[in-house]
């Protein structure tokens, strides 16, 4: 035999003691749940009900249902007192469209006890949340506390649960501050709906609060810290930002390949691009941040900030491979003839005009300096000449050929 739920137990209660309670009952208090008296069933209802909940301790909820069908319930209390058990049973079934039913007959009945017809409207409350019937729960919500006397955080969380789904945000932000105030310790999940209720109104600033106000009450919630950094960016406080994600990176807050690249990012734009290429390169390593052509050309971009030649060239290089870019390959070419590693450079710059860019004379050029700081003047001429038929390096080729020329002819170099 199965442990009695607590549903049961207090209609086994209410079917056996009923007659006890109301014989001894106290004086009407004010609220609205200690006026309502409670009632016994009639006699023959009472024998069903009793028989049903003896079929349903023995985990038979079929024939417990089935027993209070055959019911015959002659006046609206006993109607009510049974759709209250058959919603139970039903909703226990998971068959909600069906326990809604029988719970709206017990509680449109308005009949049943204080205790009875509390839980009872509760329960038709929340199924009716849970099978997405927000505009229809919300009411009940209410009537539950004030029948009951009772203004409940968890009450107020589930209202605002459903004016979110309905999309109400001001009414969302009445309802979680409500709750707040009336909750015991620090509800997360109403700050979540003021939270989520600013930022589908577009009101950045205001979510940053909530989220000043989340973070120290929940240190250990790392999606928090996250969202705090991510809201001061959407605000354009970047200080702020970078001291969040800093201080959500060395808790160990920071756990996927997007979250390090924008720390990595706002190093890199407030003067740390060194800091950030080493981050971002640390956890390309590990795997977090998969090597792509994007993710190796945005390394590279932080070593070249850095003024790291070496490491951005080689970056770039990889990069070029990765996706075949005939741009990076340029790239990496600057770099390389920028660090005095000519020989290097010429190669790198040639597989550019081999794979394509949009505009060859620029690689054309590198080359021709490339050759004259090697001293290759016949060499520097013909790449020199090549770029100037490219009209966005036309003018720098032209004034250098005349150089080269001068520098051949010193040289003794045929042209």
């Amino acid at each position: 035999m199965r442990k009695v739920s607590s549903i049961a137990t207090a209609l086994l209660l209410s079917v056996c003691g009923s007659t006890l309670f109301t014989a001894n009952a106290v004086a009407a208090e004010k609220c609205e749940i200690d006026k309502r008296q409670s009632r016994a069933v009639g006699q023959s209802v009472a024998k069903k009900v009793q028989k049903s909940f003896e079929a349903y301790t023995e985990n038979n909820i079929d024939e417990a249902i089935s027993t209070l069908l055959e019911t015959n319930a002659s006046n609206d209390f006993d109607k009510a007192y049974v759709g209250r058990m058959l919603g139970n049973f039903y909703a226990e079934k998971g068959q909600m469209q069906t326990a809604i039913k029988y719970l709206k007959t017990a509680v449109d009945a308005d009949i049943l006890g204080g205790t009875d017809h509390a839980a009872t409207m509760r329960l038709y409350a929340d199924l009716l949340l849970q099978e997405k019937k927000f505009k229809e729960a919300i009411p009940y919500y209410y009537k539950w506390m004030e029948f009951t006397c009772k203004s409940d955080s968890q009450m107020y969380r589930r209202i605002g649960i459903a004016h979110s789904e309905l999309k109400e945000w001001d009414k969302v932000l009445q309802v979680a501050d409500k709750g707040l105030a009336l909750a015991t310790e620090p509800d997360k999940g109403l700050y979540q709906m003021k939270l989520t209720a600013y930022f589908n109104q577009k009101k950045y600033k205001d979510a940053v609060k909530v989220l000043e106000t989340m973070v120290p009450l929940f240190q250990d919630d790392k999606r928090l810290w996250v969202q705090l950094a991510q809201f001061y960016l959407m605000t354009e406080d970047y200080d702020r930002s970078l001291a969040t994600y800093n201080l959500a990176y060395m808790n160990g807050f920071l756990e996927t390949d997007g979250n390090i690249t924008r720390l990595s990012q706002l190093l890199a734009q407030k003067g740390s691009p060194y800091k950030a290429a080493k981050i971002y390169e640390k956890h390309m390593k590990s795997g977090l941040i998969p090597e792509t052509e994007k993710t190796l050309n945005i390394l590279a971009g932080f070593y070249h900030n850095a003024k790291e030649l070496k490491e951005a060239a080689s970056y770039y290089g990889k990069a070029a491979v990765a996706g075949n870019d005939g741009e990076l390959y340029l790239k990496q070419g600057r770099i390389l003839s920028l660090d005095q590693k000519y020989k290097e450079a010429i190669p790198v710059l040639e597989k550019a005009l081999d794979v394509g860019i949009e505009n060859p004379g620029e690689a054309q050029f590198e080359l021709a300096l490339a050759h004259l700081s090697l001293k290759q003047y016949k060499s520097a001429y013909n790449r020199a000449l090549q770029a100037s038929k490219d009209k966005k390096t036309a003018k720098s080729a032209n004034s250098y050929i005349s150089y080269i020329k001068e520098k051949a002819r010193i040289h003794n170099v045929a042209l």
